[in-house]
């Protein structure tokens, strides 16, 4: 992709908040089968979008958060490959945030515990904040240039 040139492809933002918001699930859900699988009989949907199961006052609800937080981490990774720009990673970021606080909604209510909130305002800004840093890494690396020497 040309980083000069800007042409607006609606199908292929749509299709990058498709994959970053894929990605981003099927981490989570590594991460809490790793985590939080093992401490409880059975999981659920109800890691995912239920907002009472992110509490501090459990050690389960303690693997939630470091789940979902793990998983901000490595969707800034994701926005390395998928967005690779610097300036879209916050609009992907808050997109996915969005769109993960919608499905949060449907499932389970408005989230009104605190800790849902900090937890969630943290991985978008993690995300957010990490993916600009790699994406910035890329962007400013030199180019090489080799001269091969003609026989003329």
């Amino acid at each position: 992709m040309f980083y000069g040139t800007v042409v607006w492809d609606p199908w292929l933002i749509v299709a990058q908040i498709v994959c970053l918001q894929c990605l981003y699930y099927l981490t989570l859900g590594v991460f809490l089968s790793f985590f939080v699988g093992t401490r409880v009989s059975r999981m659920s949907l109800v890691y995912f979008f239920d907002f009472a199961t992110v509490a501090t006052s459990t050690v389960t609800g303690w693997c939630v958060i470091a789940s979902f937080l793990l998983s901000s981490i490595a969707g800034a990774g994701y926005m390395l490959y998928l967005i690779e720009r610097a300036k879209k990673c916050l609009d992907f970021s808050a997109t996915l945030y969005i769109i993960h606080l919608f499905i949060c909604i449907m499932y389970g209510g408005w989230p009104s515990t605190i800790t849902w909130w900090v937890v969630n305002v943290t991985g978008v800004a993690a995300m957010a904040l990490l993916g600009e840093y790699l994406c910035i890494r890329r962007e400013l690396r030199e180019i090489p240039i080799t001269r091969y020497r003609s026989n003329v």
